[in-house]
Order: structure tokens, then sequence, then C-alpha cells
């Protein structure tokens, strides 16, 4: 199982409970993969992580895993194996912008 940390407004719109969600990947963790998985199991969340024309990331959402910033690695690389496991989530952080 992988361990997914999401941000308020994307919980509050899946009417999840709590920080995080376990969901179950075929073959190699991949950020694409739980991605998948994620929104198969709670598809009101398609179209607000990624794009859905393009499939990337949206630009305001970060991904984290094992405390390193990998929002700009390709979604299809693997995950790190604390990741995989599930010692460690993967963590979507929305960033913060303002003027």
């Amino acid at each position: 199982m992988i361990r997914v940390e999401l941000p308020f407004h994307l919980r509050t719109l899946a009417g999840i409970a709590g920080h995080e969600v376990s969901v179950e990947v075929e073959g190699e963790p991949t950020v694409a993969s739980v991605l998948d998985a994620l929104e198969t199991r709670y598809p009101m969340l398609r179209g607000t992580i990624r794009e859905y024309e393009t499939g990337r990331r949206r630009a305001y959402l970060r991904f984290f895993a094992c405390a390193n910033d990998i929002s700009f690695d390709p979604l299809d690389a693997r995950l790190p194996a604390a990741v995989g496991n599930g010692s460690e989530p993967l963590i979507i952080i929305g960033a913060i912008a303002g003027g």
C-alpha cells in the first residue's frame, strides 16, 4: 500500500477524513501510478492534481517523497523504496502564491 498525504481542499472534495489515504498500486510505484490509483478510488479528484489534456501536474501543487521535492521529476520515475513499501508517504502540497 502506498500512503498519500493530500492538502485540505482535496481531502474536502473527496470526503476524506484525516490527512492520509492508502492506495494499492500494481507494478512499479511511480507518481503516475499512484495518481492513477488515487483517481480511480476518488474519481472526483480527476483533473484536480493533473491537467485533463496533458496529464501534467497542476502548477500550484507540489510532490514530495522522503523529504525531497520531486515535483519536476518525470511522473513515470520510480518512487523511493520507502514510499513504495509504505514507510513514508507521497506528499501532495498546495503551493502558496501571493503578491
